[in-house]
């Protein structure tokens, strides 16, 4: 019995050019939403031209899938002084900075998220490292 072959290879041929053209992609990659950026605003402020010398930073999540951007966007805040963690200004869990007492000159506030899935061995005192960071000057007089 005399069976056609050329279904059978074209199949095979077809099957060979999927495997051969999905090779280092992932189905998924363009599913799963991941944060790209964090944006701060106000991007500089100066204490004194707020009430209370109380400055609220807003962090604004920027994604590869929709909704692309997400404000407020959860994340860890802290400030740096010449990229050394420091006291002199306080800054909640919701973003709001506020210079403490003899604080003076301009502090790096940031806010950093992990992405789902990733390794944070080498994250710094300062927020640097395997997060998606972004950074606001805050100025204290």
């Amino acid at each position: 019995m005399n069976k056609p072959r050329f279904p059978l290879l074209l199949f095979a041929l077809a099957a060979a050019t999927l495997f051969a053209s999905s090779c280092g992609k992932s189905s998924l990659s363009g599913l799963i939403r991941q944060p790209q950026a964090i944006t701060l605003s106000p991007a500089t402020a100066d204490a004194l031209d707020y009430p209370e010398g109380q400055v609220q930073f807003t962090a604004t999540g920027h994604y590869n899938t929709a909704p692309y951007a997400v404000t407020p966007q959860s994340a860890t805040w802290g400030v740096c002084y010449q990229n050394a963690p420091t006291t002199e200004v306080s800054v909640t869990t919701g973003g709001l900075a506020q210079c403490t007492s003899g604080a003076v000159g301009t502090y790096t506030v940031f806010a950093f998220d992990v992405p789902s899935g990733a390794s944070c061995n080498a994250m710094t005192a300062c927020g640097g490292g395997c997060s998606i960071e972004g950074t606001a000057q805050l100025t204290c007089p």
